[in-house]
């Protein structure tokens, strides 16, 4: 394979991963509307979309593997490719919580949630903005936006934090919302998650800019 072919099958492979990236987020943002408004239908297609994000992973890596064992890439080939398999192992694991969220929603049914849905939006938009920027530092190449995607996360941990406090009350005061509470416990503890998968892109970007691996 001629350098030009390995260049195109790169930039090939970079846009399967954002089209992969692209899926997920949406997953995201549909298991979260699913929630708020009580629609079982949009919980039930989250929860199936899992299947096409698990198959575009694995072709993903295989092809990144391929060119790898096929072209013994050196240097930042090399690293390009390490870290399009690290990205989309963690994608994969961001359409898992987006899934969970959507089984969330399933086992909720009907019944209304113990609080209005405020701060999980709030989280859940922040997140996936974690997660589309982490993205586009990716194709810039821009440690610096990566970075400012790792520095966000406190911000998800505080939501997370006020979000979890404040169930824990609403169970001390009222034992009857224990079941519910924990629903959206779960669905806050899945959005954290979430952001911290996007902070290990950025710093996977930073990896594949720098060469220096980070740890935020």
């Amino acid at each position: 394979m001629v350098r030009a072919d390995f260049d195109r099958n790169l930039k090939l492979l970079q846009e399967e991963l954002l089209l992969l990236g692209g899926l997920v987020e949406k997953a995201i943002v549909d298991s979260i509307e699913a929630l708020k408004t009580r629609n079982l239908e949009l919980s039930h297609k989250v929860v199936a979309q899992d299947d096409i994000i698990d198959k575009k992973t694995n072709e993903i890596e295989e092809k990144a593997i391929d060119l790898i064992a096929t072209q013994q890439p050196i240097a930042i080939d090399l690293r390009t490719l390490m870290s399009v398999i690290h990205i989309s192992v963690e994608l994969e694991r961001m359409g898992d919580y987006a899934e969970g969220i959507g089984k969330i929603g399933i086992m909720m049914g009907n019944d209304p949630p113990v609080k209005p849905l405020v701060d999980i939006p709030k989280m859940a938009d922040k997140a996936s903005g974690m997660l589309k920027r982490s993205l586009d530092s990716l194709v810039r190449r821009d440690p610096i936006l990566a970075r400012q995607v790792c520095d966000d996360d406190d911000e998800v941990d505080n939501l997370y934090d006020q979000i979890y406090n404040d169930l824990i009350g609403l169970m001390v005061s009222d034992p009857s919302t224990i079941q519910r509470a924990t629903y959206l416990m779960w669905a806050a503890h899945d959005l954290e998650r979430i952001a911290d998968r996007a902070t290990n892109i950025g710093e996977r970007v930073i990896f594949l800019v720098t060469g220096q691996l980070v740890s935020t």
